[in-house]
């Protein structure tokens, strides 16, 4: 019986770049062909739009419900450095880009790529109105989320939990089942259009720069939480680091937070981390802490925003890092990654056309892996951090 070959998300979105990149330079291509490609992509888009509101509604309320459940202080406190972390990461990331990425996406590229590009556009589309906006989806899933915790203080609420336990397990069904099957194809035609008009190596030449800063970038910022956290307990932070290599490994070959807080755990315990501590610190921070995400995120939305010539003024783009700073907390229950919660936002700083998005997809599933692995990282600092102010708060009361 022959074994059936799995390819994961990673390598299927590396092979559609190809193919579609050999697709738009066939000679025998037409563009009619291509705008038969790109009326599935339109309808595609149209279906993620309509499902995003639901995801949010779905994983958020779930997470904060869960979130809020009766862990006190420990879990405020975890919650704050986490989350700071994450915009620290963020604006970390923001400054970075905007100091390299100028050098390589000069204006004369930036011209280059809109001359040869060729306007084609779909057959048709098909109106699909998603039932919330984004905004609302978000407000109501907060709200839902910090009613039913409050009404499992009073001794109730139960009904609503296990609704919305359910409504999260249909939504990640349509992204398991449906959704993250078919990306692979919805990238594969935005690069045969790109390739076709002729704009894709001058983006590809912007590309391979981008995923070597993110990755140097995320490395540099995990070390350095390692070093503070060592500074602050006193312990060797290059003792942390290399205890750290097992769980970030893990997480590179896996692709998954939760996957790794088996072995993270572990490590906690080999960083000295008392019991209490990094069994409530190491799973909590694969759910809310998502720094090398963020790192991700955000670079690649600055090299879109170059490219698209629109502007990058740390206004726009730091209210876009608090805003998915929080919104998140449900990136590691959806397939994809963090950047199926980011969609959401990307309009804030103006990304807001089919193309751009699917740039940001290519850009940040092809490092997935990298970034998964500084998250799980990051953890064990924010622990080793925690491990300490909870001793010295319980040893002084």
């Amino acid at each position: 019986m022959k074994k059936k070959l799995n390819l994961g998300l990673v390598p299927k979105i590396i092979l559609a770049i190809i193919m579609g990149i050999v697709l738009g330079q066939l000679p025998f291509v037409s563009a009619s062909f291509i705008r038969l490609l790109l009326t599935f992509a339109e309808f595609f888009s149209s279906f993620l739009n309509f499902v995003i509101p639901l995801m949010i509604v779905g994983l958020i309320t779930k997470g904060i419900a869960e979130l809020t459940e009766g862990a006190g202080k420990l879990l405020g406190v975890t919650f704050l450095t986490a989350y700071g972390s994450t915009l620290v990461s963020g604006t970390i990331a923001y400054f970075v880009a905007i100091a390299l990425f100028p050098k390589f996406i000069t204006p004369d590229l930036v011209e280059s790529i809109t001359a040869t590009e060729k306007s084609l556009t779909p057959y048709f589309s098909i109106p699909l109105e998603p039932l919330l906006s984004v905004t609302s989806a978000l407000v109501f899933a907060f709200m839902m989320g910090v009613g039913i915790s409050w009404l499992k203080t009073q001794k109730s609420g139960e009904v609503m939990y296990e609704f919305f336990v359910e409504f999260e397990a249909i939504i990640m069904k349509v992204l398991s089942a449906v959704i993250v099957p078919i990306l692979p194809f919805y990238i594969m035609t935005n690069f045969a259009n790109m390739s076709y008009s002729g704009s894709v190596f001058n983006i590809l030449s912007i590309f391979w720069r981008v995923f070597m800063i993110v990755i140097v970038l995320q490395i540099l910022y995990i070390s350095l939480m390692f070093i503070l956290a060592g500074l602050y307990t006193g312990k060797n932070p290059f003792t942390l680091i290399k205890n750290q290599i097992p769980g970030y490994l893990t997480a590179l070959g896996t692709q998954s937070s939760a996957a790794t807080i088996p072995i993270n755990v572990k490590v906690a315990k080999k960083n000295g981390v008392s019991e209490i501590v990094r069994n409530f610190v190491v799973p909590l921070g694969a759910t809310i802490h998502l720094a090398g995400s963020m790192i991700t995120i955000v670079t690649t939305s600055v090299a879109v925003l170059l490219i698209s010539g629109l502007p990058t003024d740390f206004l726009t783009v730091g209210s876009f890092i608090a805003v998915l700073g929080l919104a998140m907390i449900a990136a590691p229950g959806a397939p994809g990654g963090a950047i199926m919660s980011a969609l959401p936002f990307l309009p804030i700083i103006g990304i807001v056309t089919d193309t751009m998005q699917q740039l940001m997809i290519s850009l940040y599933i092809t490092q997935d892996s990298f970034g998964t692995a500084a998250n799980v990282s990051g953890d064990n600092a924010i622990a080793v951090f925690i491990d300490k102010w909870y001793h010295h708060k319980n040893n002084n009361i």
